[in-house]
């Protein structure tokens, strides 16, 4: 297939799907696309809680590449969702989710793939890849996050509303009175996960209209239209922060001590320099700590990976990608 000037690839169907039991009571929704015989490649969706979309397989050219997509634990079409009043998320952890990838890689009898993803995807991506250096062909990474508390503590606990007063303020007078002297974190979880459905509807309508105006510049002032589904935005409240309460289950810089397993694998990193969710600075940390890696800056770049820039590059690493020979195992 040509290679798209300037875009994505066209957009493709899955030619197969499933549910893959992954142990707890959970089912994991899971579909390829592209070319069953191509290279693999696993995309990993951001949030925590996004889902995967229609979007991403264009990321990649369908004759080269057998696409493989899964929603997380809990969102998307994965069961239990994270929407249901009495959802138990104990089980849902960054361990269980790299678990996860693993299974499938087994069910679909991959040997090793294309680890790709975003944002949270892309912190995962490097978990997995550092897990399991072994599995692993190369990386192609964008809004690149390296799970540091501190990383949280920008986007969720007051740091980048420095750039967004108005918006930061707005999450911070919907807590009430009894919740405002702890972490706003804490606070939200509680609220998402209160008895009364209007108390749930209400925090994960505030919590997404925070999420909503931070991915570009200037900001956005409404909600973004996937959180307009009241299912899809209280899950995706409830998984990221259930998620950042507890750090993702990592260790401070522990993702950044750990990238010596990846070595000679080489990696693009997607990186735009206004990105206000994700600072260029983790991009450049995680790119100074891995020779192999290759670190792409987007100047006029955000968070928001469908933006014409970003976007390119991203389909341009993929294309370079296909077009390389295969590391060997050996």
């Amino acid at each position: 297939m040509s290679r798209p000037v300037g875009g994505t690839h066209p957009e493709i169907q899955p030619y197969e799907h499933g549910m893959l039991v992954v142990g707890d009571g959970d089912l994991v929704f899971w579909e390829a696309c592209g070319n069953p015989l191509g290279r693999p490649a696993i995309v990993l969706h951001g949030g925590p809680g996004s889902g995967c979309t229609s979007w991403q397989p264009r990321l990649f050219d369908p004759d080269a590449y057998r696409i493989v997509l899964f929603d997380q634990r809990n969102c998307g079409r994965s069961t239990p969702h994270a929407s249901e009043p009495d959802i138990d998320l104990s089980n849902n952890t960054t361990p269980n989710l790299i678990a996860d990838i693993e299974r499938l890689r087994e069910h679909l009898g991959v040997d090793r793939w294309l680890v790709t993803g975003g944002s949270w995807g892309s912190a995962l991506g490097l978990a997995y890849a550092e897990r399991h250096p072994d599995r692993v062909t190369g990386l192609v990474l964008w809004g690149v996050a390296s799970a540091r508390r501190s990383e949280f503590d920008w986007l969720f606990r007051g740091g980048v509303g420095a750039f967004f007063p108005e918006q930061w303020e707005r999450l911070l007078n919907a807590v009430p009175n009894e919740l405002r002297n702890g972490d706003v974190v804490e606070a939200y979880h509680r609220m998402l996960f209160d008895p009364d459905p209007d108390v749930r509807g209400q925090a994960a309508y505030e919590w997404c209209l925070w999420e909503s105006a931070t991915p570009s510049w200037p900001p956005t002032s409404g909600l973004d239209e996937r959180f307009e589904d009241p299912a899809f935005a209280l899950a995706f409240a409830r998984l990221v922060t259930h998620y950042v309460r507890h750090d993702a289950w990592f260790e401070e810089d522990e993702l950044l001590r750990g990238i010596g397993a990846l070595d000679g694998i080489p990696a693009v990193l997607v990186q735009g320099r206004f990105d206000f969710q994700s600072p260029l600075g983790s991009a450049w940390a995680v790119h100074r700590a891995w020779p192999s890696s290759e670190l792409v800056v987007v100047d006029d770049g955000g968070h928001d990976a469908g933006a014409p820039g970003i976007e390119h590059a991203i389909v341009r690493a993929t294309d370079r990608f296909a077009d390389r020979p295969e590391r060997s195992s050996t």
